[in-house]
């Protein structure tokens, strides 16, 4: 097997983009690209790491061993390391041995870019060329049609390491979902499915939203056209597929995004602004263009190359407020002197634009559970530029009041009626999502006062209010037949 070879997907003019937080694909020039140079099949490697010294591409196809396969730095200050391994193919097994300027450190890191990685607890990339034929033009020709904010929107919140498992109590497959899950949406008329995080990460406790592999569907069920099967079998079925997206946070583990080069290279290096106290997990720097392209390029990603219809984006109000979850002294007013993150409040702007833009019938989704306004209100007029917002106040409201026993619920009609005085202040969406169902919170059933019978009934009732107020509904599995116990991801 040769060294490197000099080559290059990236023109003047992508790296002119990238620099100015602008490339928003930049999935076809990072990462690994299997394909034939010079007549010699190998893989195109390339990764951002401006800090580092020397950038080696280990793998088991030289024994890990640093120093073997030593990318190439590009010229133009972009920080960019690059080049062509022949004999590299589909399969192979990666990492990038970085050695850093910044206190002479050497770390091993998976690659960013990956489309696939080795199934948890193992760490490594996997070179990838996930080609997959379509079979759901008739969904994504009349999408706009069916995913428009007009039309009727019953979500099923899915996990999909604990909705079914087969009898030995492992993990169903892309495969197996496809016919299963899809066959039981159908005969429940929900119009659309959301994911909890199929992104790689390396926690199962973590129910997927602490991510370590963003353009990479986890290996837990499969490969990645394995997913696209999914996906293509519920478009043929006119179910519509929303995927949750963490650009909140993400977890420090060593072959992560955290420290990646040996510096702050993706995380904001201020602590105050940097850090996650709740989660113990690194918060993106949307101050930096290149954090920018990554993360936009990666929601382009998932729409483009998975044909998702909806991105439900996780943690929205702790990326709005420098305050979030702080106490005083832990946080840095903005220049304004107020609470505001007005890097990620341009940034999800500008995130809003570029998907609305390149793809048609398209909608996103804020977990946002503050007042802060116009969430679901177009850019060009001041808002967010989401398509609809979980209505977080109405779902607490709502429980409160169906807990009570019917006797005392005529004290406490004002939480019912409270949500319809600004039910039409946004697109508002129902949420009885994962989060009400742990931790001691009870089932939805058993959220319910009096016998099994009244529990039931009370539930019903719960659903038909649901229904019929104003805005999308979204109920998590389970509550759908009354499931009397809590959730467990490990069942």
């Amino acid at each position: 097997m040769g060294n490197v070879i000099p080559y290059s997907l990236l023109s003047d003019f992508d790296i002119n983009l990238f620099k100015a937080g602008k490339h928003y694909r930049l999935y076809n020039h990072l990462g690994s690209h299997p394909m034939k140079h010079k007549g010699k099949k190998g893989t195109y490697f390339a990764v951002w790491a401006p800090t580092a010294k020397s950038v080696s591409v280990i793998g088991d196809f030289n024994y890990w061993v640093e120093g073997e396969h030593q990318l190439n730095v590009r010229w133009d200050e972009s920080g960019i390391w690059e080049g062509f391994i022949p004999g590299v193919e589909q399969g192979a097994l990666y990492k990038y041995k970085i050695h850093s300027n910044n206190n002479d450190i050497k770390t091993e890191k998976a690659d960013p870019f990956a489309r696939y990685c080795q199934h948890p607890p193992n760490t490594a990339s996997v070179v990838w060329d996930n080609t997959y034929k379509w079979k759901d033009k008739n969904w994504m020709d009349t999408r706009e049609t069916k995913n428009s904010l007009d039309k009727p929107y019953s979500v099923y919140e899915v996990h999909l390491g604990s909705w079914k498992r087969t009898k030995e109590n492992e993990f169903m497959s892309y495969v197996d979902l496809a016919e299963d899950l899809v066959k039981y949406l159908k005969e429940m008329n929900f119009t659309h499915v959301e994911f909890m995080p199929i992104m790689e990460y390396p926690y199962d406790p973590s129910w997927g939203y602490q991510l370590t592999g963003y353009f990479a569907p986890t290996s837990r069920f499969g490969k990645p056209e394995d997913f696209k099967l999914l996906v293509d079998k519920l478009h043929q079925n006119d179910i519509g597929v929303i995927l949750d997206w963490v650009p909140s946070h993400f977890p420090e583990d060593a072959h992560g995004l955290g420290f990646f080069d040996g510096s702050s290279l993706y995380e904001n290096p201020d602590r105050r602004r940097g850090y996650h106290p709740d989660w113990k997990s690194l918060i993106f720097n949307y101050g930096r263009n290149e954090v920018r392209a990554f993360l936009i390029s990666n929601a382009n990603f998932w729409l483009d190359q998975y044909h998702a219809d909806g991105l439900r984006v996780d943690a929205v109000a702790s990326m709005l407020y420098l305050d979030y979850s702080r106490e005083e002294g832990e946080w840095e007013p903005n220049i304004y002197g107020n609470n505001e993150n007005l890097e990620a409040i341009s940034f999800i702007r500008e995130l809003n634009q570029e998907v609305y833009s390149s793809f048609k019938g398209i909608q996103t989704i804020a977990e946002e559970s503050t007042s802060f306004s116009m969430v679901s209100k177009p850019v060009s007029i001041g808002g967010l530029g989401f398509g609809m917002k979980w209505m977080m106040g109405w779902m607490h409201d709502t429980l409160e009041y169906f807990k009570k026993e019917p006797i005392y619920r005529m004290h406490h009609q004002n939480d019912l009626t409270f949500s319809m005085t600004y039910a039409f202040t946004e697109n508002f969406m129902l949420p009885f999502s994962h989060d009400e169902v742990v931790y001691g919170k009870q089932s939805l059933l058993y959220k319910m006062p009096g016998d099994e019978w009244q529990r039931f009934a009370n539930l019903r009732l719960l659903f038909g209010y649901m229904f019929t107020h104003p805005g999308t509904n979204l109920i998590f599995m389970g509550a759908e037949f009354g499931q009397s116990s809590e959730w467990n991801f490990q069942q």
